[in-house]
């Protein structure tokens, strides 16, 4: 005891105290005891704990009994802790371990649950379904039913962890946990690791990560819309990697619920056997209890041997302030422990483990990973840098390199669209950087590079998997970090194949080369397509056919099931995605159609550089490479939007950049436009090349010098005219003004 004097003062009053009032300051001091104590916090604890308690205070609730089973929704294991989500009127008695991983009589029990759990009761599986179609209150319903979580109506997107998720009601990052179901057939305990994935086709690298720590998926059909084009996409992505899948369908309570419909889209267009289908609703919490016996009977367990060598794969990562690169891995054999040292198969670098433990839900720390489990991995000294965690590694302990062979590993994402971002006030740049450079850290389907813009100053080129996923990255950088960023138009990129042979992939607009130049004339041109699968009613198809021909689409096939719905797969250009292409069969099916892609490869073109002038300069930030049959309707509307945002003058303006002139000192801030004088009206311009495709003229304000005049005579006029005419020959040598931020805002802000 004398080398923990906190302990020690507070253990020596309590012995003083009666028995009812023991546990009551244990509990309060469970939280505050600590081998770090000073001589002070001794002293401050036994003043405290010599205070008159009264004995008619109750002691500290203890948690309830075990139940006998947990195949009712209702029942509660206690042996199941969860960090986070307390059960109603118990208090938590845990601590935190150093690393913070959860330490404490729940969690070592929950330990010894798992240990005696064999492989043969392991079962991982995921749910799959089209966007909205229920997953994520299916999960919360399967964490509730297992005990993992209280039954609570404020159980809403549980596994959700980011704020514009929630906001939006849309999963964007898979979300995992490993639970404890009884099976009321035999009475014993099962392992079940659940994987919440995105429905959007934007994060489908998310939905393939998952696949590879899964043996099994629930395919999620809503049993009012039916089949829709995610849910044909998943189904294929999952059989290719020979998951067992299992049907259910979901919000059978809805009063435009066809569940038989359903079915038999499911046995029509994927050829499944509907008659072991689970019908739900998990809103409600009907059917939920026959969901986990379908995953024990018809998902195959994982194979491995924990007695082998370590074989464990890298199935996601993430960035931790304190910790460093946090892993999700799953282990295909062997077992990993604390203190064990591994090896990289990608990198070769070699690490120290400092923690194991499972998503329950919240981190809980374990002695070991086993064969067949899936949880989190971090290292002491930590992982420093993310992209040493490359998706699809293979890890083993030193000196086992030759007799473990790795996994496959992932397909490489490939980012789709581009943007630019920039800081509304350059004094901003520092803090924005910090906080793009952390969301990059979490998302590594982000591609980042420095860009500079002659009219917004410095900035970034940033790709994305598609337009929601940049959408989810602005909101995210105002909801997390409160800045405030312009976001130029998405664009595609572009493969230019120049005449001897070589490649160059263009991601800038602006760094595109204009039609002049000598090289475009022996090049040829390329730009990305999508394989496009769309589902809809059939009472829409001509529209939708007519919107795929106005892209330049080419039809591939179409398919008639169940009737009323069609499937249609069209090859498109990828810039009709971004051309809100998806908005567009929204309008023309009132809703009902449904998307999904995947990369289709390149395709020779007929591409050309637009730009936006402004008194015959250009505007570097508005540049795109569209195609020739676009240039007339995207010139039109770019010249009359950016007319609206412009203020007329008292003269004429046009553009000029701070690398060339002194700062303008009508501007506080230097990210603004710099504006010089010119001719007596701002001339608004869209060129394709060297064509003239749009203009739109803003009149200059002008100032009555007669309205003073009532009865003079014609060379008093004259002379006053002739002084106002000086003036604005001055203001063409000197003048300058501003086209504010703000403006600029407006117009890249889609109407």
């Amino acid at each position: 005891m004398r080398g923990a004097p906190g302990l020690q003062g507070l253990m020596r009053p309590c012995l003083r105290l009666p028995p009812r009032a023991l546990p009551l300051l244990l509990n309060r001091a469970a939280f505050t005891v600590s081998s770090s104590s000073s001589t002070s916090s001794s002293k401050r604890a036994t003043s405290r704990s010599s205070r008159p308690i009264s004995h008619s205070q109750p002691p500290a609730r203890q948690l309830p009994p075990p139940p006998p089973s947990s195949s009712s929704p209702s029942s509660t294991d206690p042996t199941v802790f969860h960090p986070q989500v307390l059960y109603r009127g118990q208090r938590c008695h845990a601590s935190t371990t150093a690393s913070g991983g959860i330490r404490n009589k729940n969690a070592s029990d929950l330990e010894q649950r798992i240990a005696a759990i064999p492989i043969e009761r392991y079962r991982n599986f995921c749910i799959v379904a089209h966007i909205d179609h229920g997953k994520s209150t299916l999960s919360d319903r399967l964490l509730e039913y297992t005990g993992t979580i209280s039954a609570g109506d404020g159980n809403k997107q549980v596994l959700d962890k980011l704020d514009v998720e929630r906001e939006r009601g849309i999963t964007v990052k898979a979300q995992t946990c490993t639970m404890l179901y009884r099976y009321p057939k035999d009475g014993l305990d099962y392992l079940l690791h659940l994987v919440d994935t995105p429905g959007h086709v934007d994060f489908r690298a998310e939905v393939t990560r998952s696949y590879a720590s899964c043996g099994g998926a629930l395919l999620l059909v809503d049993a009012s819309q039916g089949v829709q084009a995610q849910t044909v996409a998943n189904f294929y992505l999952a059989f290719a990697q020979g998951l067992t899948l299992v049907p259910v369908v979901n919000k059978v309570d809805l009063p435009t619920a066809d569940v038989e419909r359903a079915l038999g889209q499911l046995e029509s267009v994927f050829d499944m056997d509907t008659s072991k289908a689970v019908r739900v609703s998990a809103k409600t919490g009907q059917g939920i209890d026959k969901v986990l016996p379908a995953v024990v009977e018809l998902i195959p367990h994982p194979t491995g041997n924990a007695e082998k060598a370590l074989r464990m794969l890298l199935v996601d990562s993430w960035y931790d302030t304190f910790r460093g690169v946090v892993l999700l891995v799953r282990v295909f054999d062997g077992q990993v422990r604390a203190g064990d040292k591994l090896v990289s198969f990608a990198t070769g670098q070699e690490y120290t483990v400092g923690e194991v433990g499972i998503q329950h839900p919240g981190q809980v720390a374990q002695t070991a990973l086993r064969a067949g489990q899936v949880g989190y991995v971090f290292f002491s000294p930590g992982m420093k840098r993310i992209q040493d965690a490359k998706m699809g590694d293979t890890f083993t302990k030193v000196g086992a390199l030759g007799v473990v062979e790795p996994y496959p590993g992932f397909e490489e994402t490939k980012p789709m669209v581009f943007v630019a971002a920039f800081p509304t006030d350059q004094a901003d740049y520092s803090k924005l950087a910090d906080s793009i450079g952390q969301l990059v850290l979490n998302d590594r389907s982000v591609t980042l590079q420095k860009d500079h813009s002659e009219a917004l100053g410095a900035g970034w080129r940033l790709g994305f998997l598609g337009s929601l996923h940049c959408s989810v990255f602005q909101d995210r950088l105002r909801q997390e970090h409160g800045a405030d960023v312009i976001i130029t138009e998405p664009s595609v990129p572009t493969k230019i194949v120049w005449g001897n042979g070589k490649e160059s992939i263009v991601t800038n607009p602006a760094e595109f080369p204009e039609t002049d130049d000598h090289r475009l004339q022996r090049a040829t041109l390329y730009e990305p397509f999508v394989s496009a699968t769309m589902t809809l009613p059939g009472e829409y198809l001509g529209r939708v056919i007519e919107i795929c021909e106005a892209a330049r689409g080419l039809q591939k096939s179409i398919e008639f099931f169940h009737a009323t719905q069609v499937i249609l797969i069209y090859e498109l250009p990828t810039a009709s995605l971004v051309d809100d292409l998806f908005g567009k069969l929204k309008g023309a099916t009132k809703g009902y159609a449904t998307l999904d892609y995947e990369d289709a490869g390149w395709r020779q073109s007929h591409l050309v550089k637009m730009n936006l002038l402004v008194n015959k300069a250009p505007v570097d930030a508005v540049a795109r490479v569209v195609h020739n049959s676009v240039v007339d309707r995207l010139g039109r509307q770019w010249v009359e939007k950016f007319k609206e945002h412009v203020d007329r003058q008292m003269f004429g303006t046009f553009l000029f950049f701070p690398h060339s002139f002194p700062l303008n000192t009508m501007c506080s801030s230097i990210s603004c436009a710099k504006i010089l004088t010119a001719s007596a009206e701002v001339i608004i311009q869209a060129t394709a090349g060297r064509r003239i495709v749009a203009r739109e003229t803003i009149k200059p304000f002008r100032k009555d010098v007669l309205a003073k005049l009532h009865a003079s005579d014609i060379g008093r006029r004259r002379k006053l005219l002739d002084k106002q005419k000086a003036g604005r020959k001055r203001l063409r040598a000197v003048g300058n003004v501003v086209i504010d931020q703000e403006s600029f805002q407006k117009f890249l802000t889609k109407s």
